[in-house]
Parts: C-alpha cells; structure tokens; sequence
C-alpha cells in the first residue's frame, strides 16, 4: 500500500474504533501529517463542544422542573400528606397588644358607708359625745354673723331640761341624755337642746309628738343674762339620726318676740342648721375611720 501524496490512503477517524492513525503505517522516515491531525483535532474540538451544549441545555430543563415541581407542591398539594397548601397548619402568629395583656373580671368598688347608719344607732354611734364635741370653741361663725357661746349643760333627766309637754316626748320616747348651749349675740339669746335616744326611730316618734307647747329649758349664766322666763319666744323642733333638737331664741331684755323680729328667727335658724351640721359631721367622721380599717 502506497502513502504518497497521490496514492489512494484510509482516511483516519479518531471517533471510528481501530481506524489507522496517518503516521503509524508505512516506514519510520514518513513524519506526521500535521495538517490532518490539526484538522482532526479541530473535529473532537466542536464534537465536545456539541455535546457539552447538548448537555447544558438538558440540565437547565432538568433543573426548571425541577423548579416548577417545586412550585407547584409549594401551591399544590403536600407530598407529605396529600393536602393542599391552602388547608396547611399557619405558621404562629405574633401575639397581639391585647392578646399579651392579661384579662380580668369586671370588679365594682364597695359602695361608700353611709354616714346616717352611724349616727342612727347607739350600737353604732359609739364615738365620744360631750356639748364639746357637738359645739367647740368659744364662738359660732354663720355667714357674717359671729355668735358667742355661753354656759354649757349635760344630764341624763331629760324631763328636768325640758319645758311644756316636752318632757313627756322626751321621756315617753326612751330619751338617755339631753345637752344644752346657749349662744348670744347683742341683745338676742338662743338655746340649743340636742335629745340623745338609742334608736332613730325613737327620736323621730319624739319629733312628731312635740308641739308648740313643747320647749327646751333656757340655759342662761356666763355673762348671758336670764331670757324667756316670762315673755313670748320663738322654737324649733326637728331630728336627724337617733338625735333630736330643739332651739329656743329669745330677747335677754325680757320683751315678747313677734313676727317682725327677723333676727330672732335668723338666729334661730343659724343653731338649728349648725345642730345638723355637727350631728351629720359626726356621722361622717365616723364612717371615714370604718371604711379606713
């Protein structure tokens, strides 16, 4: 067999099993023929690269179903447990202000003491009782009007304190104690009574029996000259709690009072309101210090 340019020669084939390389036959003093092999290199050059392009382009489609497989179990069904996405346990949620804050039953406060209860039984109505206590001090200020305090009296025979038919409502009714002040102002003096009973009902039933025949014994002395005694004064009965009042207000010059005397019936009106005051007052402390145990 010939290897001449000319002579007829097996064209070699790097991809063809057994095919005969240019340079292997023939004698040793033949050299390689540097152009086939270059262009037979330049053949397994683009081959590879065919095929690595052929491979690339397998791979990405794997890799995209892959994505979409995966898509779709995310928005489909579970693998796990052939449910879909929509029917999941939610992740947890954040609790919220109101969640974190914890709840309690609606409470109500106690409803405050009343301060009458205290003042409407001697059960209750313990608190230290004297004509000091009811009127301290030495004067009386009402409004602009400023009253001097007189003698004082306390006893436990209400009947001897009392005039008319007030002994009788005093004494019929359970009456324990009865206090006595008198206040003065120029020529105008007024006695205050307070009636002391074990229950409010028994000062109330005393009120109602009295009448106008029914009045306090006048307390002069101490600089307070004797009034009411012979002449025309003016009275006032009322009651609060288990304490009956009483007020008498007349002239320390001995004449009668009549309609016209205006300041007779202020003052009187001035005591009367300030027996209330100092009988609710008490209440008031006591049932302060209750509801602060």
């Amino acid at each position: 067999m010939n290897y001449g340019q000319g002579g007829s020669q097996s064209q070699w084939d790097p991809w063809k099993p057994n095919s005969q390389q240019p340079w292997s036959s023939g004698g040793s003093d033949q050299t390689p023929d540097w152009a086939a092999l270059a262009e037979a290199s330049e053949t397994r050059n683009k081959r590879r690269r065919l095929l690595f392009m052929g491979g690339g382009a397998l791979a990405t489609i794997g890799v995209g179903a892959a994505v979409a497989m995966a898509v779709v179990s995310a928005n489909g069904k579970n693998s796990a447990s052939g449910q879909p996405a929509s029917q999941l346990p939610a992740s947890a949620a954040l609790p919220s202000d109101s969640a974190a804050a914890p709840s309690f039953a609606p409470t109500s406060a106690p409803p405050p003491l009343d301060p009458k209860e205290f003042i409407s039984s001697a059960k209750k109505d313990t608190a230290p009782l004297s004509p000091e206590t009811l009127f301290p001090g030495t004067q009386l200020t009402m409004g602009s009007i400023v009253y001097k305090k007189g003698p004082t009296a306390d006893t436990k025979n209400c009947a001897s304190a009392s005039r008319g038919t007030l002994a009788k409502a005093l004494t019929g009714n359970g009456c324990t104690r009865l206090m006595r002040v008198t206040y003065v102002k120029d020529d105008i003096a007024v006695t205050v009574g307070v009636a002391v009973f074990d229950t409010e009902a028994q000062a109330a039933k005393a009120k109602s029996q009295a009448d106008k025949k029914s009045i306090v014994e006048p307390l002069s002395g101490k600089g307070v000259k004797s009034f009411c005694t012979g002449a025309v004064c003016r009275s006032t009965t009322n009651a609060y709690g288990r304490y009956a009042y009483f007020t008498l207000t007349g002239f320390t010059e001995g004449k009668d009072v009549t309609a016209k005397d205006t300041k007779v019936f202020r003052t009187g009106d001035d005591l009367a309101e300030f027996a209330f005051r100092q009988i609710r007052r008490r209440g008031e402390a006591q049932a302060s210090a209750a509801a602060g145990q």
